[in-house]
């Protein structure tokens, strides 16, 4: 399944690798993609991630769930 979420918080490079390298920690997450233009992040699930899940991780990165 893929998933779109919106990231708060990006403001170059740096804070892509940073969201990227949050993100991947979660299990299930693969093919990741993440686009400062727009402020979001595209991934493959291999299973259902909570938004829990993902707020978690983003927080932890200093970033927000949109």
């Amino acid at each position: 399944m893929i998933q779109t979420i919106g990231v708060e918080g990006m403001t170059c490079a740096n804070c892509v690798r940073h969201v990227r390298s949050a993100l991947e920690t979660i299990p299930g997450v693969r093919e990741l993609q993440v686009d400062l233009d727009t402020g979001s992040a595209t991934f493959v699930a291999e299973v259902t991630i909570e938004r829990s899940a993902l707020a978690e991780a983003l927080d932890e990165a200093g970033y927000a769930l949109r």
